[in-house]
């Protein structure tokens, strides 16, 4: 279970989560709908909807909107989502992975299309950067849930695949279908995860200098501000001092 090289995704940029707290709770709601839609609207029988219901928790999303999301799912007038996945290459060569919930396709690829050519990138054909990544599981505890062993002893005891620890959190990965079951676990020894989500882990990794990091954070920005596009993953690793640079 060794480390793996450290990444960042706009999710996991500092504050994203406050600016864009309105914009996250649609695109939350949107995936617990679909969720209950596809399965049960039981969260115990539904491990996707489970999952979708602790991230939504995880971001002090209320009670009340949970609950309005999953009872849409039932609703005759609900919007027929389809999930799409792009893929493309950002500024200094950085592979892109854009995951979107839409209605309407044409719409959602022409907005993806025009953030990747007007932020230096381009979109690529389906499979285009996805080699170089694995479709994971993948569990985040706040530091706080233990030390570097301890969440490393839990983690592989609850059937764990890697772990990742730094000063800010913990990063447990596990195969796509023991996501659930591994979370499960984890909450008996550590609490309620901050999150639970199928993830693109890159198999490397790309250091970005500061001449691309402004123009690549743009586009990752644009992209998430995007209200079909649920998660935007890359295989880029911005330094410390660069991104204080970025303010």
């Amino acid at each position: 279970m060794a480390g793996h090289s450290k990444f960042k995704n706009i999710m996991h940029r500092k504050g994203a989560q406050d600016k864009k707290r309105s914009s996250m709770f649609s695109k939350l709601s949107r995936e617990i709908t679909v969720a209950a839609k596809m399965g049960m609207p039981d969260p115990d029988m539904n491990p996707r909807l489970r999952l979708a219901i602790n991230a939504a928790k995880a971001q002090s999303m209320p009670k009340d909107n949970i609950q309005r999301a999953i009872d849409k799912a039932s609703g005759g007038d609900m919007e027929n989502y389809e999930e799409v996945r792009y893929e493309g290459y950002g500024p200094g060569g950085v592979a892109i992975i854009v995951e979107a919930l839409t209605d309407n396709r044409n719409r959602t690829a022409t907005n993806v299309r025009t953030a990747f050519s007007k932020n230096g990138g381009n979109l690529g054909a389906s499979g285009a950067v996805s080699h170089g990544f694995e479709h994971l599981g993948l569990i985040t505890y706040p530091a706080a849930a233990g030390d570097a062993d301890a969440v490393f002893e839990a983690a592989l005891e609850a059937g764990a695949d890697d772990v990742s620890s730094n000063e800010d959190e913990h990063e447990i990965w596990t195969a796509m279908d023991a996501l659930h079951e591994v979370a499960k676990a984890l909450e008996s020894t550590l609490g309620e995860a901050e999150s639970a989500k199928l993830a693109w882990k890159p198999n490397t990794t790309v250091e970005v200098d500061e001449s691309n990091a402004g123009t690549l954070m743009k586009l990752v920005d644009t992209l998430e501000d995007d209200d079909d596009v649920q998660t935007v993953w890359g295989n880029y690793d911005v330094s410390d001092e660069v991104m204080e640079k970025l303010g």
